[in-house]
């Protein structure tokens, strides 16, 4: 028994220190693999400004999660010290309008799609051989929204919702208004915790979690002219990834 627990510990330190070399200025790491976007989301109250409504506290938006394909390209500044940029494939998120505190319960209120860039310094502390590398990051993220779609259901229930908030037929209540929806592009700041685990001199196992302020503002637009606000949506999200990389 002794012998056999022996045997072992020399087998995790034999991988823990002569898999691979340190990483070197001017390695350049190209991984891909899965990515689930998970928001943390929070939101001001749904307003609807044309008629003088104000947010309504403990109404909102909800985002609910999204899984793609993620990659990142990291080009080492220094044996310790890389530059990291991530790329996806576009994430779609269906939205929910929360409207309980006004009466109707949760509504599907539409979907977007969005495209996350980040740009990262990324920093190896320990900078040894050993095949188990960490990493921390931080950086900047830039969200781009595009195909912003009204879900109909939010338009056939906004007759009912404009009208409870007005006390009167403000409009037919059975008639659906058409709505066009936009999410405005936002700005912020990315952290992460990761590691490689280093397979042979141009293989690696990556795993790394991040978190991203992704804040925006929501505006329904209708035919009519009606808007319905929703400020200050953030979105925040924890975005975890589980990557294949190659060293050039």
């Amino acid at each position: 028994m002794l012998k056999l627990t022996n045997l072992i510990v020399a087998a995790i330190l034999i991988a823990c220190s002569s898999v691979a070399g340190a990483y070197e200025a001017g390695d350049i790491f190209l991984r891909g693999g899965l990515a689930n976007v998970s928001p943390d989301e929070s939101s001001d109250g749904i307003a609807v400004p044309a008629i003088s409504v104000p947010a309504i506290a403990g109404t909102g938006a909800e985002v609910d999660n999204n899984v793609q394909i993620g990659i990142t390209a990291t080009y080492m500044l220094t044996d310790r010290v890389g530059l990291e940029l991530l790329a996806a494939t576009p994430f779609s998120h269906d939205i929910t309008a929360n409207l309980s505190a006004a009466g109707f319960g949760s509504v599907p209120a539409g979907e977007t799609k969005h495209l996350p860039p980040t740009l990262s310094v990324t920093y190896y502390p320990f900078g040894s051989g050993a095949a188990l590398k960490p990493y921390i990051g931080a950086g900047i993220n830039y969200t781009i929204f595009f195909d912003e779609e009204a879900d109909p259901t939010l338009e056939a229930a906004t007759p009912a919702v404009v009208n409870a908030l007005t006390g009167m037929e403000t409009l037919p209540p059975s008639t659906p208004v058409d709505m066009d929806l936009d999410l405005d592009d936002s700005f912020g700041l990315a952290l992460q915790i990761g590691f490689d685990y280093v397979l042979n001199d141009r293989w690696h196992v990556n795993g790394s979690l991040r978190w991203i302020d992704i804040d925006t503002d929501a505006t329904f637009t209708s035919a009519l002219g009606t808007t319905v606000t929703v400020d200050n949506v953030e979105i925040d999200p924890y975005v975890y990834q589980l990557n294949i990389g190659y060293t050039f």
